[in-house]
């Protein structure tokens, strides 16, 4: 595959912000902003300024005060959306005006009474008149992971005559599989005569837990732009996670593409989210999580000790965490436990971390975790036995 960019687009201040209990005001979506623009992302997508006095101000002063990244403003297929959402932008130095409809027959009937035409006509209509604003405007065509491809091609041909720069194929309900994300991805860009005059971008959701696989899959398959949130958070069961995609860019080389972002800011910038938006990270969650760089098998810490990369594709420092821990419990072995006695300035040859494994077990049996204040005292009732004998 040919070498090339991607485009992140966060969505974190907008579909992040859906999140039940995640609702920012204007300081701290203003905050979060400066934040993405200095983690590197391209786009920011600032709110849906229609929606609320609140959002229009937050919009509004994101879009005065961001001078790297483009500023986005989301609406509806409806002119005073359009209209409010450019007054919104201003003063940005990189407006972009998102815009767009329903595209499935589910939505196309049950959703707007309407019929694919009719929905043909407002695609186009929505386009044309955001470029009277900005020469910038995304489409989407909501629900295309269930749109059927010829007329997703159809409504993508037309918007892009239009005026489209971009145009977003969001898996709305993350129904698609991997393969068939990016065979839609494929269709597009082999049946849209005038696909390269605009950025394909992927918007996935984790209804199935696919957002990050397919995102990838539409990238791998052509796309250059991926919508994604910080943590993943999002509507329902969240969105793609910005850092997986960064790092899987990152990791895998032989794909031919990257991006802009600082990857050594993630963790940072992870932890500053889950605090503003009082939504607290999973600990297994990938590249981000308290557990990520954390090992308790005694397979897993013996191979660890010997050589990191036995089980670590990534150094933690890369994406701004804290080093490597080794977690003692009762899965963990003798190398873990000389190590962790030696890191507390105790010295055991082999034949004394036999004896001390047989009591560093029975305590590991009945805690979840083994501190280091139980191996302290472990290792001193060892010491003061030796001293006696």
């Amino acid at each position: 595959m040919a070498e090339g960019k991607v485009h992140i687009f966060d969505t974190t201040l907008r579909d992040g912000e859906q999140v039940p209990g995640c609702k920012l005001n204007t300081t701290e979506k203003l905050e979060l902003a400066l934040q993405l623009e200095d983690l590197g992302v391209d786009i920011i997508e600032a709110g849906f300024p229609v929606s609320s006095p609140g959002d229009f101000e937050s919009v509004s002063q994101i879009a005065k005060t961001i001078k790297n990244a483009t500023v986005c403003g989301l609406t509806r297929a409806v002119q005073n959306d359009i209209e409010v959402a450019a007054l919104a932008l201003k003063y940005a130095v990189r407006p972009r005006i998102h815009t767009g409809i329903g595209t499935s027959d589910l939505h196309i009937k049950a959703k707007f009474n309407s019929t694919r035409e009719e929905i043909l006509e407002r695609a186009i209509q929505c386009v044309k008149w955001a470029r009277n604003f900005t020469d910038d405007v995304e489409f989407y065509a909501e629900d295309a992971g269930r749109t059927d491809n010829d007329y997703l091609a159809r409504v993508v041909e037309a918007v892009i005559k239009a005026g489209a720069t971009v145009v977003n194929i969001p898996d709305t309900t993350g129904y698609c599989l991997p393969y068939q994300y990016g065979e839609k991805i494929s269709y597009l860009i082999n049946n849209v005569p005038n696909i390269d005059r605009a950025i394909i971008s992927c918007h996935c959701h984790n209804d199935l837990g696919l957002a990050t696989a397919n995102s990838i899959a539409g990238v791998i398959a052509g796309a250059r732009q991926i919508e994604c949130t910080v943590n993943g958070l999002g509507e329902r069961a969240g969105n793609t996670s910005l850092e997986e995609v960064a790092m899987i860019i990152k990791q895998h080389k032989d794909l031919g593409l990257y991006t802009t972002i600082k990857s050594e800011k993630l963790n940072p910038i992870s932890r500053l989210v889950s605090d503003t938006m009082r939504m607290p990270v999973q600990p297994n969650k990938a590249i981000v999580g308290s557990n990520a760089f954390s090992h308790s098998s005694g397979i897993h810490q013996d191979g660890f000790l010997k050589d990191a990369q036995t089980y670590e594709i990534m150094n933690p420092e890369e994406v701004g965490a804290d080093s490597s821990k080794i977690v003692l419990t009762a899965r963990s072995g003798r190398s873990a436990l000389a190590y962790r006695f030696q890191k507390l300035g105790f010295q055991f040859d082999r034949n004394d971390i036999d004896v001390l494994y047989n009591e560093f077990v029975k305590v590991a049996d009945s805690k979840k975790e083994v501190e280091d204040g139980d191996l302290a005292s472990i290792a001193k009732q060892y010491q003061s036995k030796v001293a006696i004998a």
